[in-house]
């Protein structure tokens, strides 16, 4: 339910927004047991994917859309603020990652207005990029947020979202602190896994997305559900080829990022 006895602040959060664009579609964050008062420790982006900024950024502040996010990043670079960084907004859905269900009461949700796929997903302007990475390294920064807990929303909802999509530049990001990044390795022939195998082998790669974050059940079965998670995987860390596939080169990335990820966290 809509919360609108809370008090709307006089500037944003971010000094990277130029503004408050408020959204009434927000609540309070909660931990898992459900008291309240939980910090916000990731950072998620998203494309609007629809064809209209002006007309995404309204849905997003409309009571009848129960959706928001913090803030809307415009083509230009032009930043908003709509939820404060405190509240939690309603731009995850259904998600999961590393043991979380309620992404929206630990994370803060970024929209970058971008067609998206249904509109052929154009490039990103390099203004709306540099506004983007400047406002994500301030978050980040005032909250401690850490480099592997700055996913896009397919990476939360594999198979149910896709973006903010390949053409996001992930590594360029992951250069500025931003996420974190491992040189996707080449891709060639060899042996693979798709949909419609099992045994052994599926369930060590299961394993191994489970280890980085991705909800999979380990048993084993190369479903619908586990391509849905390798396209994810790709999208974000090898988006040259989005198929499903666990080819050589997806799964040697993800065992250079899982080696990498583990190296950070214990350095």
């Amino acid at each position: 339910m809509t919360d609108i006895a809370q008090p709307q602040a006089a500037s944003p959060d971010s000094r990277f927004a130029a503004k408050i664009f408020p959204s009434p579609n927000h609540g309070e964050r909660k931990h898992p047991d459900g008291t309240p008062g939980r910090r916000p420790d990731m950072l998620i982006l998203h494309y609007t994917g629809m064809p209209v900024a002006g007309e995404a950024l309204q849905w997003l502040c409309n009571p009848v859309a129960q959706v928001s996010s913090h803030y809307f990043v415009f083509e230009n670079g032009h930043t908003l603020q709509l939820v404060p960084e405190g509240r939690r907004a309603w731009h995850a859905g259904a998600s999961h990652w590393a043991g979380e269900t309620d992404i929206n009461s630990c994370s803060i949700g970024i929209e970058i207005a971008n067609p998206g796929h249904p509109g052929g997903l154009p490039d990103y302007p390099e203004e709306q990029i540099a506004a983007t990475l400047h406002l994500c390294r301030d978050i980040c920064e005032r909250w401690s947020i850490p480099p592997e807990r700055v996913l896009a929303h397919s990476d939360i909802a594999p198979g149910r979202k896709i973006d903010p999509g390949e053409k996001f530049p992930w590594r360029r990001f992951a250069e500025a602190g931003v996420g974190h990044w491992t040189e996707p390795a080449p891709i060639r022939g060899g042996r693979f896994f798709a949909r419609g195998e099992s045994g052994q082998p599926v369930e060590a790669l299961q394993a191994m997305f489970a280890m980085l974050g991705y909800g999979v059940t380990v048993d084993g079965i190369f479903d619908e559900k586990l391509e849905a998670v390798v396209a994810a995987f790709q999208r974000h860390w090898r988006p040259d080829k989005v198929d499903g596939v666990a080819d050589s080169s997806t799964i040697t990335t993800l065992r250079d990022l899982l080696a990498a990820t583990q190296n950070a966290r214990t350095a």
